[in-house]
């Protein structure tokens, strides 16, 4: 009697130790994930870092310090407005497909399971948001009114980006039909470019940058970086930071079901990413080598993040060898993109972020249904057997996306302008948006020239 006691007891206490181990590892497992979504955030915060130092170091000293605040500020506007109605209006419960409905202002302060999980969410959220936002600076740098950035980054935080975003990440109607963007190619980049795009058409250009002539012929005048070395720094931690911006938009570190959101699937995204990004340096460093007769510094570190912003849509769904064919077109698409801009269409872009985040996500997006092979997933590609329907889906998300963000992006813009003005003066605009707009040089007691 005693022996089968003994027996019970031993069985009793190995079935416990094996409950008790299966709930630890579980929960070890949640809190790996929690960690890694908060890791990958971080990363994606120091792009704001990255950014600032990209648009400063291609612009001119006079206005460096301009730059710096706005690519401070939209980040800190940013994230309250998205707190209190972009979440919402994303993540929020689904009206047709459209729109987020509640979850506004959210965050109660009870700490459990649910809650926690908004709190690790929007987070994560959040730092996407400020990217999109922030994108629109370097596009319409050097004449715009400081307050007047503060309005419309606001706007696109808080409305502009989630509700696009809601159609994609949401649960919305594109979702519903199989677009397929994984880290925000269009729901991200596209949308900050077409709303750059909108806002250097409306703002018009810097003075002197393009001169008409008596014979009406127009000269285009380069206006150059004052600090290259800045902006190599901000291409690096732009690229640093991106390793948390495809990596983590897995969600999970650990391995899950399988699939584009098993933790597995990190090593692939950041091999991807790595290649795509190194291929359209390359190929932009080459390509405008023979174009331009010299190496050129600016149209190669613009490669660089034309084959990121290319490989962001795609990333978790190509191989390694595709994701180096999407970067070396990415590199000569921004490259042709950035002449055409600033040639053809004479709209002025200080940094190239057009170039580099509209037009290079519009073609990542595209990459997803040429490239794309996973089909466990659902998302199979033109070259892998899908025929056009996965590129017929991306291409409907483009032009939805790109048609609301560009829209509504304009008559943002144009209502501003109507009533607080958009643009400095002529005399502000030479002087220097340092001085004009804020009473501080970038660099006191050093000259700066205040030519155009």
């Amino acid at each position: 009697m005693r022996r089968k006691l003994v027996v019970v007891a031993i069985l009793l206490l190995c079935l416990g130790a094996s409950l008790f181990a299966q709930e630890s590892a579980e929960n070890l497992g949640f809190s790996l994930d929690v960690v890694w979504l908060f890791i990958g955030a971080i990363l994606v915060f120091i792009m704001q870092a990255g950014f600032a130092l990209v648009e400063t170091g291609l612009t001119r000293a006079k206005n460096a310090t301009n730059i710096t605040m706005k690519n401070v500020m939209d980040f800190c506007f940013g994230a309250i407005v998205y707190w209190a109605l972009g979440w919402g209006f994303m993540y929020g419960t689904d009206l047709g497909g459209l729109i987020g409905t509640d979850q506004f202002f959210n965050g109660p302060m009870a700490l459990d399971i649910e809650t926690g999980n908004f709190y690790k969410s929007w987070f994560f959220q959040v730092v996407f948001a400020a990217t999109a936002a922030t994108i629109v600076s370097g596009a319409m740098a050097e004449r715009t009114q400081f307050k007047s950035y503060l309005i419309y980054t606001c706007f696109i935080s808080a409305f502009i980006y989630p509700i696009s975003g809601h159609w994609v990440w949401g649960g919305g109607w594109l979702a519903e039909l199989g677009f397929h963007d994984f880290a925000g190619s269009t729901v991200v980049h596209s949308v900050g470019g077409w709303a750059a795009l909108m806002g250097a058409i409306v703002l018009g250009p810097r003075i002197g940058k393009y001169v008409k002539g008596a014979d009406g012929h127009v000269t285009v005048k380069a206006f150059p970086g004052h600090n290259i070395p800045y902006a190599a720094l901000g291409v690096l931690l732009l690229f640093f930071g991106w390793f948390g911006f495809n990596g983590a938009s897995t969600g999970l570190a650990t391995v899950g079901e399988g699939g584009i959101w098993s933790g597995l699937a990190i090593a692939r995204v950041c091999v991807t990413t790595t290649l795509a990004a190194a291929a359209g340096a390359v190929s932009a460093l080459i390509f405008s080598w023979i174009w331009f007769k010299k190496p050129d510094v600016s149209m190669t570190l613009n490669g660089l993040l034309a084959g990121l912003v290319g490989i962001t849509a795609p990333c978790a769904v190509v191989s390694p060898g595709a994701s180096i064919i999407i970067g070396l077109i990415a590199g000569v698409l921004v490259v042709l993109s950035v002449e055409f801009i600033d040639k053809v269409l004479k709209v002025d872009d200080p940094v190239g972020a057009v170039s580099v985040h509209c037009v290079c996500g519009i073609f990542g997006t595209l990459a997803v249904g040429i490239w794309g092979n996973a089909e466990a997933d659902g998302v199979l590609g033109l070259l892998h057997g899908g025929g056009f329907a996965q590129l017929g889906k991306q291409i409907i998300g483009i032009l939805a996306v790109g048609a609301w963000a560009a829209v509504v992006s304009l008559i943002l813009f144009l209502i501003i302008k109507a009533i607080t003005g958009l643009r400095v003066s002529a005399k502000e605009e030479m002087m220097g948006l340092d001085l004009s707009e804020h009473k501080s040089e970038a660099y006191a007691g050093f000259q700066i020239f205040t030519n155009m």
